[in-house]
């Protein structure tokens, strides 16, 4: 079956170093991911981008990008016709909570001391989840969640960012999110293409996350760039998953190839 919808994540798989779609890893220039996008519009394939970011940072990239679509907040909102059509999608938060309670955050990250923090500045401006970084134990902070009675919350790791962010931590921080249960990258895409009316089986999705790697169950193949195996869960969450393939470029060299793979499903 062809390729009729690309979903794919931003920071760590399409764009390099500092968010720059013309940055290889290391930082070298390079015109391959701008080549496989051109391409992929000529074929008049869509492209939805899927990521952690706002409705207005997302619907700034879309028109950079030329994407048909994107979904923000790891799932929380789809947009469609330049931005100007959106969905918010509150998953199992309940009525009574427009937002995630401050306390709660407050009492979170003095748990955590000097291993959890708002991912300042770009935790401002969200409109369902929560941006934070640090080094955690997901699985704990879930099971803490629940003891408190925010059992509809969970936390989703988005992958690993620069030291430069928390140098005292020693180790790469990750990124993560704390969002409503039946909030995620996946369940996303999935509702995205029912409201398309696409066969899963005509879409790809590409990222480099435990969190883009929600999408496999909803798309017909997945695809991890290079660095995606750095992150140290992605190995041993591989195994549940018939339909992924790891490319063998990091970052755009390995968008490039996926991209490609669906222009060659075309």
């Amino acid at each position: 079956m062809s390729v009729r919808v690309v979903y794919t994540d931003l920071d760590g798989t399409m764009v390099g170093p500092r968010g720059c779609f013309f940055r290889a890893e290391g930082g070298d220039t390079t015109l391959d991911p701008a080549r496989a996008l051109v391409d992929l519009h000529n074929a008049d394939i869509a492209l939805v981008l899927v990521s952690g970011r706002t409705r207005p940072q997302l619907v700034e990239a879309a028109g950079i990008f030329g994407a048909d679509g994107f979904i923000g907040e790891l799932g929380a909102i789809i947009g469609w016709n330049a931005g100007l059509d959106t969905e918010i999608l509150r998953g199992a938060m309940p009525d009574s909570f427009e937002r995630v309670p401050e306390s709660l955050l407050d009492e979170l990250i003095k748990l955590h001391p000097g291993r959890l923090e708002l991912h300042t500045p770009w935790h401002t401006g969200r409109e369902v989840d929560v941006m934070l970084r640090g080094r955690i134990d997901v699985a704990e902070v879930d099971g803490w969640l629940a003891e408190s009675g925010f059992g509809w919350l969970s936390m989703r790791d988005n992958g690993l960012i620069s030291p430069a962010h928390m140098p005292d931590l020693g180790v790469h921080p990750h990124v993560y999110h704390l969002v409503p249960d039946g909030v995620s990258k996946g369940d996303a895409v999935a509702h995205d293409l029912k409201r398309r009316g696409v066969d899963p089986a005509e879409a790809i999705a590409i990222g480099d996350s435990a969190s883009d790697l929600a999408m496999a169950r909803s798309v017909g193949r997945m695809h991890l760039v290079a660095n995606a195996v750095r992150h140290p869960d992605i190995a041993a969450l591989l195994p549940a998953y018939d339909n992924v393939v790891v490319e063998d470029g990091p970052l755009g060299a390995g968008w490039a190839t996926a991209v490609r793979a669906a222009l060659g499903a075309g």
